[in-house]
């Protein structure tokens, strides 16, 4: 696994972890906790989907030209995760645990299939792509705020 590959996919094992934390609490009852867990399950979420847009998916297809490829999948895919944080997030503030946890199951399926081929497709071409600068790209992509 390549520098690229290796920063991102451990992001995403970040974020799960944080998905099952927020789940937990929900599950539970655990409002108290339910709360701040989703909000830092979403801000790692939305911080990792900034990564790649802002950083790796332009110089991605910079190199390679392929701007209708496998980054604009990617980012289809990134927005319909929006829609379905925002959507958990109403149901979080009503307490609506069934309604939540129906919405985390289709999140589940949703990062489950996106994280593969992130990391089975994207993430190896980008770093084939990117071999030379993958140290700097890693390197903007620490530097976005949070």
């Amino acid at each position: 696994m390549s520098e690229i590959s290796r920063y991102l996919s451990a992001d995403h094992t970040h974020c799960d972890d944080l998905f099952v934390a927020a789940e937990n609490a929900v599950a539970s009852a655990d409002w108290q906790n339910g709360l701040p867990h989703f909000q830092a399950f979403e801000a790692a979420t939305l911080h990792h989907f900034m990564r790649e847009e802002a950083v790796l998916f332009p110089a991605f297809e910079a190199r390679t030209g392929m701007s209708h490829g496998p980054t604009a999948v990617m980012r289809g895919e990134h927005d319909d995760v929006r829609e379905t944080l925002q959507s958990m997030g109403q149901a979080l503030v009503k307490h609506d645990t069934e309604t939540y946890l129906g919405l985390a199951e289709t999140l589940l399926m949703l990062l489950r299939q996106h994280n593969l081929k992130e990391e089975q497709m994207l993430y190896p071409m980008a770093d084939q792509a990117l071999a030379d600068t993958a140290s700097e790209i890693v390197r903007r992509m620490e530097a976005l705020p949070a």
